[in-house]
């Protein structure tokens, strides 16, 4: 019997200590097939969810990669890190004393970082320099001067604190941990956010916790794991149609219009002009045909899916 190769949208929930080229690799594995990618990484020290395509749905990628995201995460006053979260080395532990940082303090060193900022990125980032990693040259010893680059904070919220005292290079330090809430365009570090209230606040800070769980309009609650093998993966994975629908406008394809499309020939509709992405889908057949743009109600190709697309058995 032939078995439709997979192909679609992998939600998952990456656990924290791995990469996510190790999360890649457990799903080609679980899959077999080499022909899967991500929509943005996740730091090993990070939790949450991590957007795979699988096969032809790889296309949709790209599409994915620019949505707004949304985390969970703790940000530690007192003590600051090479690499703004728990992972690095201290490199000061200035301290911050329950009485010595008051809740007023920390919501105005917060809401100053909502709305459009400019972000200089964490020194240890995957942003190249010169054509190197900036953190292999954090790594290496070498100087690395990051650009700062225009985000958007839509939510920062602080949603806890809690007071305690922790070893740091074998001293007793009294830090804040504060449960935070961020939403933010594509490109923001959350990380750097955590740095630089701890720089307005003048106790230094990072994070030791941060979990994704929103990009776009998909949820970790319905994110699967790759290390439980009684997960059905094949069956987890979302057709393309359907992340379409949930992404794009939709114009509707009867069959011939359909093949036509994907034929490269130039299709009329009735659907207002859109430099695109509109989602082409063959109504009868309920399968992606292509993204499409439409100028004076005539389809553009974007990008084509082939005819397995939408399948998913």
């Amino acid at each position: 019997m032939l078995v439709t190769p997979p192909d679609g949208i992998l939600l998952v929930d990456k656990p924290q200590g791995i990469s996510s080229h190790r999360v890649v690799s457990i799903a080609r594995r679980r899959l077999g097939l080499k022909k899967i990618g991500h929509a943005g990484t996740l730091d090993p020290m990070a939790t949450g969810l991590l957007i795979l395509g699988v096969g032809p749905s790889t296309r949709l990628l790209t599409h994915l990669v620019g949505l707004g995201k949304t985390y969970t995460a703790t940000v530690r006053l007192g003590v600051a890190t090479d690499s703004d979260d728990a992972d690095g080395d201290p490199v000061s532990a200035l301290g911050a004393p329950a009485g010595a940082v008051s809740a007023q303090a920390i919501e105005a060193a917060v809401a100053a970082l909502r709305g459009p900022i400019d972000q200089v990125p964490s020194t240890v980032s995957a942003i190249k320099v010169d054509g190197r990693r900036a953190y292999d040259l954090a790594r290496k010893g070498e100087a690395v001067t990051l650009r700062a680059r225009r985000v958007t904070v839509d939510r920062f919220e602080v949603r806890g604190r809690a007071d305690r005292v922790v070893s740091v290079d074998g001293r007793e330090v009294p830090v804040a941990d504060l449960d935070v809430v961020v939403s933010c365009s594509s490109g923001t570090y959350v990380r750097a956010l955590a740095r630089d209230v701890g720089l307005a606040l003048g106790t230094g800070a990072h994070l030791t916790a941060l979990r994704r769980t929103v990009v776009g309009p998909f949820s970790v609650d319905h994110a699967v794991d790759l290390e439980d093998e009684s997960v059905d993966v094949r069956g987890a994975l979302a057709r393309p149609v359907d992340v379409a629908r949930r992404l794009f406008p939709v114009v509707q394809l009867d069959g011939a219009e359909a093949k036509d499309l994907g034929d490269g020939k130039r299709i009329t509709v009735d659907h207002p002009d859109s430099d695109g992405p509109v989602a082409a889908i063959a109504t009868g057949a309920d399968r992606l045909v292509g993204l499409v743009a439409v100028r004076r109600g005539q389809l553009r190709v974007i990008t084509n899916f082939p005819t397995a697309a939408g399948a998913n058995a």
